[in-house]
């Protein structure tokens, strides 16, 4: 094992300062307690790691950084939290995965935004809309719009079925327009 170079310093002013220099592995550890702060950083050729602590803060600079736990981990702030990352951003469970929030709930991307899943239901207590520049909405095997009042409306609608297409109303049903066309093979009216 490399030989050690250790150094302890006291001073009335500048406080504590323990030093141990791995001059084989390039490596300097360092502890610093000045009476307001503690920092212990370890320096390499590399990277330098700091961990400072004060009355009010702690503070991790680092190149990587991991926390792990046999059991439970918990984080709790009375203010604002943020998390940011300059690359991908992965949250990952085994088992069930929650989002909560007890105000607004915003979801966005600059490029595309996918939810998957067996199943998968939205559901707004009063309006709810979906719009794009296109919009698409299928099934492979069926497909159900239901309301109270149903309205489709556009420039042009097309209605249009590969095998048959069936309209019908229990009341008054009404089909009309400045100018109606009804064509086909075979008609039946009656």
């Amino acid at each position: 094992m490399a030989k050690l170079v250790c150094t302890v310093e006291m001073s009335k002013d500048a406080g504590i300062s323990i030093k141990v220099e791995n001059a084989d592995a390039s490596i300097t550890q360092t502890i610093t307690m000045d009476g307001t702060t503690l920092i212990m950083k370890v320096a390499g050729q590399d990277a330098t790691s700091t961990f400072t602590q004060k009355a009010d803060s702690i503070a991790i600079k680092c190149k990587d950084f991991s926390i792990e736990a046999d059991n439970t981990i918990t984080c709790t702030s009375k203010k604002a939290t943020k998390h940011t990352s300059d690359d991908a951003l992965t949250l990952e469970s085994t088992k069930d995965l929650t989002l909560t929030s007890s105000a607004k709930l915003v979801q966005s991307a600059t490029s595309d935004l996918t939810l998957a899943g067996a199943n998968v239901k939205a559901t707004a207590q009063s309006a709810a809309s979906v719009k794009g520049l296109t919009a698409e909405v299928a099934g492979d095997q069926s497909l159900t719009l239901k309301g109270t009042q149903v309205s489709l409306s556009g420039a042009q609608v097309a209605i249009k079925a590969d095998a048959q297409l069936g309209a019908e109303s229990s009341g008054v049903a009404t089909l009309g327009g400045s100018l109606t066309t009804i064509k086909g093979t075979l008609i039946n009216a009656g």
